[in-house]
């Protein structure tokens, strides 16, 4: 008699909180919607965020705020997501380095897999290796050349210490055999301006960064980082081809929410998210800077 009151209980908890959450999704969203950027303004990650937003606001009716949150290799904003209202109100525009991090750090304020909710895969890029144009290298074995004549003397950016491109140009180092040093800044577009002004001469940057600035001649395009040729990048060979075989490196972007945000409501960012990743305006966006929106 007790156990058939506690199931009856039971499934009247389960029909109201699946009614509730019903009732929720059909109003949501209700008020604006803060999207957090884990780096600085200017960046890819911010790029696509700040598209995406614009396109949010206008199927929702309601203001999706870009709100950037750099510092501690994400996990700055990552917290502020994963500790938020699980309503759908708060979510983060994240990248590769959401999945790095446990690997790198033993304390990390959240658990990356058990505090989120994926939404949805939004793009992948992958990144082009730039140098100051007074570098003298106009290739991959020539900057593997004078890496090794200059001995450390040769120093590249990244967007900061256990970065994707600081990890990835660690990779290029010793498959290559070349010593370099390491300068760290707190996001891509901030280190883009010590490359462009020469104070730094290389770099791995994502081709969202680096497309209009090798158009217009600030950097000098060495190669491509995928695992294929780029269409952005016609003409450059992958670093795999051009010297240092097996060597590939892309970054991907997503969006993520609190664990326990309803269902309904994560439904309704993905389809609407994924709609936009997949107009002809947005794909054709993307591709001009060498970034591709998920399959349809």
């Amino acid at each position: 008699m007790i156990l058939q009151q506690l199931n009856r209980i039971r499934s009247l908890l389960i029909v109201a909180i699946l009614v509730n959450g019903t009732a929720g999704a059909q109003l949501y969203p209700a008020k604006p919607v803060r999207m957090l950027v884990p780096f600085p303004p200017g960046g890819g990650t911010d790029y696509i965020a700040r598209l995406l937003g614009r396109d949010l606001s206008e199927i929702w009716g309601q203001t999706v705020l870009i709100e950037n949150r750099p510092g501690a290799s994400m996990m700055i904003a990552s917290e502020i997501v994963a500790k938020a209202p699980p309503d759908g109100y708060t979510i983060i525009m994240s990248s590769s380095n959401h999945t790095i991090n446990p690997s790198l750090y033993s304390k990390i304020p959240y658990d990356t897999v058990k505090d989120f909710a994926a939404v949805t895969q939004v793009a992948t890029s992958p990144f082009v290796l730039v140098t100051h144009p007074s570098l003298p290298v106009k290739s991959v074995k020539e900057l593997i050349a004078l890496a090794r004549a200059r001995k450390g003397q040769l120093t590249y950016a990244s967007s900061g210490t256990g970065s994707v491109v600081h990890l990835g140009m660690e990779m290029f180092k010793s498959m290559a055999g070349v010593p370099m040093t390491h300068i760290p800044y707190k996001g891509s577009c901030q280190s883009m301006v010590d490359v462009i002004g020469g104070r730094v001469q290389l770099a791995i940057t994502n081709s969202l960064t680096a497309t209009p600035l090798v158009r217009t001649g600030k950097l000098r395009a060495l190669d491509v980082t995928g695992a294929k040729r780029s269409n952005s990048f016609a003409d450059l060979p992958t670093i795999a081809e051009a010297g240092v075989p097996g060597f590939e490196l892309t970054s991907w972007y997503g969006v993520f929410t609190p664990t326990k945000t309803p269902m309904p409501i994560v439904r309704i960012i993905n389809r609407d998210i994924t709609d936009i990743m997949n107009t002809p305006e947005m794909k054709e966006k993307l591709t001009a800077d060498a970034a591709e929106p998920p399959p349809a």
